[in-house]
């Protein structure tokens, strides 16, 4: 049965074919949220920057304005969990969307169930970082002036990573990573020179609850070695162990 917190949060559909608008529309409704629809890109992106929603479902083939493009478009100046929805099942469907900063995607024909839990997963990721990130920004109560600190900050090599501040330097030079992209860097770094396993990456950085596909992680790892590696091809950073997971290596002479 819906909880009064799922009867308030909105979802933005963006979507043209008229059967998938009623299944959805109909059983998203059963569940508590609130449906608006939008039968185009331009249509779905003018209705956002009218009146934001919880949570968006884009379908990639859409009239006016690709998916894509109101993703990239929505991902400028807001940070609302999306789902991208998609009749193909190739990879480059897949790479391209997380790519440009939605959270999932989901191929047709789906279950229902299956998306709603999806959903659901992403919106309370979503709500918990907010927490995080309102609390790590939260002036302390002892009414001291805050001051910064260099406990968390991480270094490995040429590397170096501050979560407090969300940067990182590169052989001197400031990346620019995504939110996911950070976060997977420093489980790395939290453990270099061991192998992390795939399924303590995916529960650390999607949450333990997350239903989707795989290859996300893969994506991610693949976006993040173009950022961080001189050789992308060839990296000598992040290494993949044929099986288990993914290691950031430490500088030769390190232990």
């Amino acid at each position: 049965m819906p909880t009064s917190t799922e009867k308030q949060t909105e979802v933005l559909i963006a979507e043209d074919e008229e059967s998938f608008i009623e299944a959805l529309e109909l059983n998203l409704s059963r569940e508590g949220f609130v449906v608006r629809i939008a039968r185009d890109g331009m249509e779905a992106l003018e209705s956002f920057k009218s009146r934001p929603a919880d949570i968006v479902l884009l379908d990639i083939m859409l009239p006016k304005m690709s998916g894509l493009d109101v993703c990239r478009q929505i991902r400028m100046f807001s940070g609302v969990p999306i789902i991208m929805l998609t009749a193909k099942s190739t990879e480059i469907d897949t790479v391209v969307g997380l790519e440009i900063g939605a959270d999932d995607y989901v191929t047709k024909p789906f279950r229902i169930h299956e998306l709603i839990s999806r959903m659901r997963a992403v919106i309370r990721r979503s709500t918990q970082e907010q927490k995080d990130a309102e609390r790590a920004q939260s002036p302390k109560s002892t009414g001291d002036e805050i001051k910064t600190t260099n406990e968390n900050i991480l270094q490995i090599g040429e590397i170096t990573l501050d979560p407090d501040r969300h940067e990182c330097i590169v052989r001197g030079s400031e990346v620019m990573l995504p939110r996911k992209e950070f976060e997977l860097l420093e489980q790395l770094m939290l453990h270099a020179g061991k192998v992390v396993m795939r399924e303590v990456l995916i529960e650390r950085i999607w949450g333990f609850d997350y239903v989707g596909d795989t290859k996300t992680l893969d994506v991610h790892v693949k976006r993040l070695r173009s950022r961080i590696e001189e050789d992308p091809s060839n990296p000598h950073f992040i290494t993949t162990i044929r099986g288990l997971g993914y290691k950031l290596e430490l500088p030769k002479g390190s232990k």
